[in-house]
Formats: C-alpha cells, sequence, structure tokens
C-alpha cells in the first residue's frame, strides 16, 4: 500500500476551525482524532457530522453489540479496510462473537454454525453489499427479529462504515504501529 495521503494534521498546521472540531472530538470521544476521523478533518464539519453519525451507530443502536460489531467487520472485509477490521475485530470478539465466525469473515468465508441471529445479520448484511438491497425473505427474517428501527440501525451500521472504509482507502490511512494487515483484498 502506498504512504498515507492524509495523516494526522499537526496541531501547529491545523485552521481555527480543524482545531475547534478537533477539539471537539476529543472532548466526546476522550481520545485525539484518529483513524478515519484524521482524513475527514480537512473538512470539519464533515468530521464532526460523521462523529456523530458515528456515536450513535457504535453506542446507541437497536441491534445488540455482537450483532452490530459482526455488521462492521463484514463491512471491513467487503472494503478490505485493515484499520477498520483491526480496530472492530476485538471489539466483536469481545462482544461475544466467536473468533471462528471472524476469521471465516476474514477469509472471504460464510462461517459455519452461526447463532440464528447472527445469520440474519450475516445474510443482510452480505446482501446488502453485494445487491445494493437485499431480498423480500432477508427483509422478513430482520423485520421479525429486530423490527423496522433495527432494519434502520442495521443498514446505518453497514452504511457508516462503508462512509469510513471510503475515507480510508481514499486516504490510504496506514495502520497504527503494531498492527498487522489481516485481509487481503479480493480478487477482482
Amino acid at each position: 500500500m502506498a504512504q498515507d495521503r492524509m495523516p494526522e494534521i499537526p496541531a501547529d498546521q491545523m485552521t481555527d476551525a480543524q482545531k475547534n472540531a478537533a477539539s471537539e472530538f476529543a472532548e466526546g470521544r476522550g481520545y485525539a482524532v484518529r483513524g478515519p476521523f484524521a482524513a475527514m478533518l480537512r473538512s470539519p464539519e464533515v468530521m464532526l457530522r460523521a462523529k456523530a453519525m458515528g456515536d450513535y451507530v457504535r453506542f446507541k443502536s437497536t441491534i445488540p453489540a455482537r450483532l452490530n460489531e459482526l455488521a462492521i467487520i463484514i463491512t471491513a472485509r467487503q472494503w478490505s479496510q485493515n484499520y477498520e477490521w483491526q480496530a472492530h475485530r476485538p471489539l466483536a470478539e469481545k462482544a461475544g462473537l466467536r473468533p471462528e465466525i471472524a476469521q471465516a469473515i476474514a477469509d472471504g468465508r460464510r462461517p459455519i454454525g452461526m447463532a440464528a441471529d447472527e445469520e440474519i445479520v450475516y445474510d443482510f448484511s452480505i446482501e446488502l453489499h453485494a445487491n445494493r438491497s437485499v431480498s423480500d425473505a432477508t427483509y422478513k427474517r430482520a423485520l421479525d427479529k429486530f423490527g423496522e428501527q433495527g432494519i434502520i440501525d442495521l443498514t446505518a451500521a453497514n452504511a457508516y462504515y462503508t462512509f469510513n472504509a471510503m475515507m480510508l482507502n481514499v486516504a490510504r490511512t496506514a495502520l497504527p504501529a503494531g498492527a498487522k494487515a489481516e485481509l487481503q483484498p479480493f480478487p477482482r
């Protein structure tokens, strides 16, 4: 991978708008701007609006954390996004996703032995990425399990992390020091 196109902006090189946005970000998240937000800081308003969306998707979604993180790592896999993957695979496993399910996703395989709710999230997310929609049968299964708000929240997780993956891929954001790239791009 080529060099990081949009590395973190040193504080002494930030505009006032960037400094204010970085401060607001750090105050809300408890850590400095990093990852996709480092690239987005070039447009402070985009970064802050993305943070707000991410705050809901990550911390307030009606989808349980294990399943929400499953959707996130499926999205990371679809975009071959190693930064997103290395950040969220541990969160998925901490939330109760079995490591062999995460590994199958990393390998590009359908995991075997998923729980029924995991299968619903997997099918919904894979169909959404592959087909740009979901079938009636998959929609009904998700609706029966999660309700309409759950469908919106699940769609939002896939969409938000696609947005982040796009930012990371365009910026060619480097992995944190010591992190290993686990995902290889899918053949085209």
